[in-house]
C-alpha cells in the first residue's frame, strides 16, 4: 500500500509539473503573438510612420529654446519675463505621442497663452504668396511686424514637428501634409497663431500680395483669405492698406483693379473697413530693386527726349 500511495503522488506531481509547463508555454506564446500582432499593425498602417512631408526637425528642443532665448534677449528684452522652458514644454505637450492627424486648436492654447505678446498698433503686416519679400522688408524696416516676427512665429518659422502614438512619441522621419490631413500639427499651429495675430491687430494694418501670380493675388483658401481677413476687428482696425507687388521684370498678372483684389476689397468693405490699395508700393519695390538695380522698373527717373 505505501508503494502504491507513493506512485500516485509521483504521478500527481508529474501531471502538475506538466500542467505548469504547458501554462507557461501558453503565456510565452501569447506574449510573442501579441508582440507580432502589434508590430504587424504598425507595419500594416504605413501612414502612421511614413508621410509625404519632412519629419520633425532634428534637435527640436534645442532649436526652440535657442530661438526663444535669442528673441527675448537680443531682439525684445522687454519680453524677458517669458519662460522659454515652459514654452517648449507646452509645444511638446501639444503633439508628442499624439496621432498627427488629430491635433486640435485646444492642444495649442497653453502655448499661445505663454508665448503671445502685444503687437503695437499700425505695425501688423499680413502677406500671401510674398513671404520672402515681406520678411526682407520687416528686417529692413522695424516699423512693421509679420506673424513670423512675433515670438510664436519666430520660434516656429521653417521648422516642422509631429508626434506618433508609439515610442519615442515624435516622428523624425516624416510628417503629414495638409493634403493628407488638415488637422496636422503644423497646419493647426499656424491657423491658431494666425487667428490670434489678426485678432490683436489695431490701427492701420498692411497686406502684401503678389500681383505676378497668374491665378490671382488673393486666394480665399490661403491662411490670409480664410482666417486672417475674417478675424480682423473693425472696432480696432481703422484702415487696411493693400500693397500689390509685382515681380521686377516678371509678369504683371494683376493690379489693384484686378478681379481677385476687388473680391478682397468687397469682403473688407462688407466688414466696414476702409481700404487703400497701391500697386507696387515704392518702399517695398526699392527693396526688390536691390537685386535688380539696372532693370527699367528700378529707375528712379526717366530721361525725357
Amino acid at each position: 500500500m505505501p508503494l502504491q500511495q507513493g506512485s500516485a503522488r509521483t504521478r500527481q506531481r508529474t501531471v502538475l509539473l506538466v500542467g505548469i509547463v504547458v501554462l507557461l508555454a501558453a503565456l510565452v506564446l501569447a506574449v510573442v503573438l501579441a508582440s507580432l500582432l502589434t508590430h504587424g499593425r504598425h507595419e500594416g498602417s504605413p501612414q502612421m510612420l511614413k508621410w509625404k512631408d519632412r519629419g520633425t526637425t532634428r534637435n527640436l528642443q534645442e532649436v526652440i529654446l535657442g530661438r526663444c532665448y535669442n528673441y527675448i534677449t537680443a531682439h525684445y528684452p522687454e519680453l524677458g519675463d517669458k519662460d522659454c522652458l515652459k514654452i517648449w514644454e507646452s509645444l511638446k505637450d501639444a503633439f508628442i505621442y499624439k496621432n498627427p492627424c488629430n491635433i486640435t486648436a485646444e492642444d495649442y492654447q497653453p502655448l499661445m497663452e505663454l508665448a503671445s505678446h502685444p503687437v503695437p498698433c499700425n505695425k501688423s503686416l499680413f502677406w500671401s504668396r510674398t513671404g520672402d519679400l515681406a520678411h526682407r522688408y520687416t528686417k529692413s524696416n522695424q516699423n512693421f511686424l509679420t506673424l513670423e516676427d512675433t515670438l510664436l512665429g519666430y520660434m516656429a518659422d521653417r521648422i516642422s514637428w509631429c508626434g506618433d502614438p508609439s515610442a519615442p512619441g515624435i516622428n523624425y522621419e516624416s510628417c503629414p501634409k495638409r493634403s493628407e490631413c488638415e488637422s496636422n500639427p503644423g497646419s493647426v499651429f499656424w491657423k491658431v497663431a494666425s487667428k490670434m495675430f489678426a485678432e490683436a491687430a489695431c490701427g492701420v494694418v498692411q497686406v502684401m500680395l503678389n500681383g505676378s501670380i497668374e491665378a490671382g493675388a488673393f486666394r480665399s483658401s490661403s491662411i490670409f483669405g480664410s482666417i486672417e481677413v475674417f478675424n480682423l476687428n473693425p472696432d480696432k482696425v481703422s484702415e487696411v492698406h493693400i500693397w500689390l507687388m509685382q515681380d521686377i521684370g516678371g509678369p504683371q498678372s494683376e493690379s489693384c483693379s484686378g478681379h481677385s483684389v476687388q473680391r478682397l476689397i468687397s469682403i473688407l468693405e462688407e466688414r466696414n473697413f476702409k481700404i487703400i490699395c497701391e500697386d507696387n508700393y515704392r518702399p517695398v519695390q526699392l527693396l526688390q530693386c536691390v537685386h535688380n538695380p539696372d532693370h527699367t522698373d528700378c529707375r528712379l527717373c526717366t530721361n525725357s527726349t
